[in-house]
Formats: structure tokens, sequence, C-alpha cells
């Protein structure tokens, strides 16, 4: 195998083929079901690891990124007026760091491992590139739907958290990209969209019936029409401790709502639905929240934003439909 030319904890670079690793494999496999698939109507779910961590693309990832351009983000303190219970230890990354000082990584690390996201991106691109390529060659592009998202952010350095397991907007807010035979050209939408929204949507664009207690909304108004809304928050929420010991039930549970302006976040305890802290930040004016003002937001929007979270959260769930 050939050396790891990298010494920073989270960080590997090999000059290793696409397959070496698992992405490249999956990228393999799923041309391979596309080509048994090719000749009746399928559905296909194609799983990719990466940009997770470990930073470990081969090497001619790593390659498109010159160390000298890679910046440290500006905002590398805890939000101002932050409460405690809203950040967290980052331990997917920084117990690699327990020997370094103060437990975190030195400037060069955090800008070697910015530079491994990076390098991660680029080399999951290319496996979905395979895929569509295979696509094409297939002819079934004209017949097929696809949807990219992902599953949650990642912070490396900002906000002074590393990893995810947070409510802030760089955990919170993933990419969705959707291509049909029908909307295929390039647009960009503002529009507040939500990962449950992406199975109506499906039904939707397939012309099936979906079951009528989905919470989701479709999203083929937005493709439509860029400018259009279909809900007026998107949630997310995490618990305290971020990571429960199995079995038990967390001691508190942070639900987030992102409006067009604000994000605002309650964290309760879990138990007795108390509410144990608040944030709001103001993306118009802050957009990496960096100061939590909810102490300096007028009484009446922060009862605007505290109904629109209890409208979410305190909604009844419809009986499941098989």
């Amino acid at each position: 195998m050939p050396p790891n030319i990298s010494d920073v904890p989270k960080c590997v670079i090999r000059d290793v083929p696409d397959e070496a690793y698992f992405d490249g494999r999956v990228a393999r496999r799923a041309i391979e079901v596309l080509n048994d698939l090719k000749n009746k109507p399928f559905f296909l779910a194609v799983g990719f690891w990466k940009p997770h961590a470990h930073f470990n693309a081969p090497k001619k990832y790593w390659d498109l990124y010159d160390p000298t351009d890679i910046k440290l983000p500006i905002n590398r303190k805890h939000p101002v007026n932050v409460p405690e219970i809203a950040l967290h230890n980052g331990q997917e990354i920084l117990r690699s760091y327990k020997e370094s000082p103060n437990g975190y990584p030195t400037h060069h690390q955090a800008r070697e491992m910015r530079r491994g996201y990076y390098a991660n991106i680029s080399y999951m691109d290319a496996q979905v590139g395979k895929v569509l390529d295979e696509l094409d060659r297939l002819k079934l592009r004209d017949n097929t739907i696809i949807v990219l998202w992902s599953d949650h952010g990642f912070h490396l350095g900002e906000n002074g958290l590393w990893a995810k397991t947070s409510n802030f907007e760089l955990d919170a807010r993933v990419p969705v990209i959707i291509s049909t035979p029908e909307f295929n050209a390039p647009q960009r939408t503002d529009s507040l969209v939500e990962l449950l929204d992406i199975y109506p949507t499906l039904t939707d664009l397939c012309q099936l019936q979906g079951p009528e207690n989905l919470e989701g909304k479709s999203l083929v108004p937005i493709l439509r029409n860029p400018k259009v809304s279909v809900k007026h928050q998107a949630l997310t929420q995490h618990c305290r401790p971020a990571y429960p010991p199995r079995g038990e039930d967390p001691e508190a549970m942070g639900y987030s709502i992102r409006t067009d302006r604000y994000r605002y976040t309650e964290w309760r305890d879990f138990s007795s639905h108390t509410v144990i802290a608040t944030e709001i930040y103001d993306h118009k004016t802050d957009p990496l929240e960096t100061r939590n003002v909810f102490e300096e937001m007028p009484i009446r929007l922060k009862q605007r934003l505290a109904k629109q979270l209890e409208s979410v959260i305190s909604r009844q769930v419809p009986r499941e439909q098989n």
C-alpha cells in the first residue's frame, strides 16, 4: 500500500485508485445494478459516505487544492451570548487531538482538514459523475428522476465547533439537487425546504398517490417557479448529550426553525419540556451566526417565532398508513 504522506490526524493522503475506498466501490456497484435494471422501472438509492471524516480521498483529489489557498474560517469563536447547551465537544474530530495544545488542532492541522474536506467532496462528486455518465450511456436520462441530498452539514472550526451534532446553520443546512426530464435547466431557489419533502416530491413527479398523512410538501411548485414557497419554516432538532447512552433518553432536546430571515432555537428539558435556553440569529445581518440576539429582539418577534416553532413540534402525528 502506498504510504500516507500526511501527518495530520484524521487526514490520509495515499496515491490509490478510487475503488481503494468504499465510495468508489459503491459507484461501481451502482453502475452494475443500472445495467441489470435498465429495461424495467427501477428505484435505486445510492449512498456515498464522503465527504464524511476521515479525510482520506485518493491523492489526486487532494492535488486539486493548493495548501496555500486554504483559509481558516473567520468565525472561529463561539457565538456571543450562546448558551452552553448549544455547543458540543466535537468528539468525532477532537478525540484525535487529545495530545494537542488545548485539545484543538493547530492552524496548520485545521487548514489540512479543510483541504481534506474539499478533496472528499471532489472524490464523492467524481463517483456521482460516474453513475450519471452510465445513466447517459444507457440512454436512461430522459426517463429518470435524480435527487441528490446530504443528511447533515459539518463544522470545520466555524463557531469554534468541529464535526456535527448542533442546530447551527452549518450543521442543519444541506444541499438538495433535483433533476428530471421536465425540470433539467439550471436554476436555484431561496425557498425553504426540508428533507421530508423529498418523498412527496417523488410521488408527485411520478404521478403516484402518496399517503394522506405525510408532513412533507411536494417541491414541484418550486421546480416550476423557483420564487414560490411551500412552507414558512424548516425544522431541525438535536439532543443533549449529543450521543445519549444507548437505550437512555437524552437530557434535553434542541428544536430549531429556520425562517427566511431568522434561526430560532429552543432547548427544552426532555422530560418536562420546560424551555432551558433560547437563541435567535438574524441571517440578514449575521449570516455566520456569530451573535445570539435573543435578548435584543422585540417581544413580538420572540412570540411570533416561538409560536411558529410550537406549531411544528406540537402538531399531531397522523396514524401511519400502510
